[in-house]
């Protein structure tokens, strides 16, 4: 298999063509008069001015829907060729193009695997997309839990060790292991490692690789869990590889897995896919294929900047790089270097009021927040100058020095070392809780009679929901597990907060709960 990183290795027309795109501008240049759907005709006139007036008649004329002959219709499409480039790209056997992004992924992941048994054993800071997988899939979790960042509230992975014994733990034949790198906060899992603890067990390995894209397209970055042995890998394209919102690609592994795993994709794929799917998501795709094969040097410079204002941040009295210490994790072998956790505990405020305030005083928008950090983005190939937001930070910190006193400044530096429950006080929002038992499997509950009850009354009974704060979206309650106090208490604080949200709720402040009927 030719190697991600040797794009000598790779055929002229990977470098230079993105033929689905292609195609499809094609198509747009001819005169066609559409009497079909899309509604719009591709034209700017009657019901479609609006759209033209508010997109673009361009956008417009690309809106080909599909089974169109010279895009997607027949044997050996452009189509198929960029599917084809895309396996080559990142090492893969077979590449699906999704446009319902890596949630869909997840769900054709665990609706395969279904195919291979019902046993799983999935890391505990799964997406709550894989979770509504084994609820469609009828498949039996066990769990393996990563390690955690009690004080910044940051999961990161899991060690062979731990996999090892929650494989064995299971009380059924695990036929596939779920797990997730990078975290969420650019920590990365020994993938190879991992890979082999599952294989020696019979089990298929599915990551869930979605912020990492755009690993293995530099001698700098991680490898990328497709070469690294995986059976599964789905990534979200759109999250740092430049992708359009809602675009990811799932790969499957040449692996000894593969010829069981293929058909079983491709049926999932026809259940949760579109039957129109949008052709401007899977164009995007493409044309970020053909830019991440051309990356090299635009990764080059990007990494270079992002050096600098490590540098800068590692520098400074007054915030910390949490990615820095990442390191000292068993679970963890590299960092995403286009992830940066911020710790900003030295501006007075937690970091779920520092994101609200960089958004709405600032017009600076970060990815995630925790108690004590806020998490910035940088695209592949982007080299955003960061002064604006030091100076959106220091500003916050220094109008707080002006209005407390010394002593509560020189607390707040100092709260990153402080105890977990401290530290989340200060943000509103309890220290992340442990899950409750697990009593039913996700699907029996999922599918059980269930009546709706006031949150205090919830306390001890079983969920029939998937409850997930967001961001990141990691389920805090399966279908089928007991609800804690704990849990009630976290989830109305997260609710609660400006920032966040909970997918799942029957209301939005969680006032109520689904739960198994009596």
């Amino acid at each position: 298999m030719t190697s991600v990183s040797d794009r000598s290795a790779l055929p002229g027309n990977a470098r230079t063509h993105a033929p689905y795109a292609d195609a499809l501008q094609a198509a747009a240049e001819r005169d066609s008069l559409f009497l079909s759907t899309p509604g719009h005709g591709g034209t700017t006139t009657g019901i479609s001015a609006g759209q033209a007036e508010f997109f673009g008649e361009h956008i417009l004329s690309l809106d080909i829907p599909p089974l169109f002959d010279g895009i997607d219709l027949g044997v050996d499409t452009p189509k198929d060729e960029a599917l084809q480039l895309a396996a080559e790209a990142w090492g893969a056997r077979r590449t699906w193009f999704l446009t319902n992004g890596s949630s869909q992924g997840n769900r054709m992941a665990a609706l395969a695997i279904g195919t291979l048994g019902t046993g799983v054993v999935t890391q505990r800071s799964a997406h709550s997309s894989f979770i509504d997988g084994i609820v469609l899939a009828g498949l039996n979790p066990g769990f393996v839990y990563p390690n955690v960042d009690e004080v910044n509230g940051i999961a990161h992975g899991v060690t062979p060790d731990s996999l090892r014994q929650a494989i064995t733990s299971h009380p059924e034949t695990v036929s596939a292991v779920y797990l997730v790198t990078p975290s969420y906060f650019g920590a990365v899992a020994d993938v190879r490692a991992l890979t082999e603890v599952a294989h020696e067990a019979g089990a298929a390995l599915i990551v869930d690789a979605a912020w990492g894209a755009h690993f293995g397209f530099h001698p700098d970055l991680p490898e990328s869990p497709v070469t690294l042995g995986a059976d599964i890998v789905i990534m979200s394209t759109h999250k740092l590889a430049g992708s359009f919102t809602q675009s990811a690609v799932l790969h499957l592994g040449d692996t000894e897995f593969a010829n069981r795993l293929e058909p079983a994709l491709a049926r999932a794929f026809m259940m949760t896919s579109s039957t129109s799917e949008n052709a401007h998501l899977m164009a995007s795709i493409d044309i970020a294929r053909r830019d991440l094969v051309n990356s090299r040097d635009a990764i080059s410079y990007s990494l270079e900047n992002i050096r600098h204002i490590r540098a800068r941040i590692e520098g400074s009295e007054h915030y910390h790089l949490l990615s820095g210490d990442f390191m000292n994790h068993a679970d963890v072998v590299d960092i995403d270097p286009f992830r940066l956790p911020i710790d900003i505990t030295s501006t007075g405020l937690d970091g779920h009021a520092v994101r609200k305030r960089l958004t709405e005083d600032f017009d600076i928008f970060a990815e995630m927040a925790t108690a004590t950090t806020i998490v910035a983005l940088i695209g592949v190939g982007k080299s955003p100058d960061l002064g604006r937001l030091f100076d959106a930070l220091d500003a916050m910190r220094l109008e707080n020095t002006e209005t407390r006193p010394a002593e509560a400044v020189a607390a707040s530096a100092g709260a990153v070392t402080a105890s977990a429950g401290a530290v989340t006080a200060s943000a509103g929002i309890p220290a992340l809780p442990s899950a409750g038992k697990l009593v039913a499997l996700p699907r029996d509950a999922y599918f059980a009679d269930s009546e709706l009850v006031p949150a205090a009354e919830a306390v001890g009974r079983t969920s029939v929901s998937s409850l997930a704060a967001y961001p990141p979206g990691i389920p805090n309650v399966l279908p089928g597990e007991e609800i804690t106090a704990e849990t009630v208490e976290f989830l109305q604080a997260v609710a609660a907060s400006p920032t966040g949200h909970v997918r799942g709720g029957v209301d939005s402040t969680l006032a109520t709960f689904r739960v198994l009927k009596d």
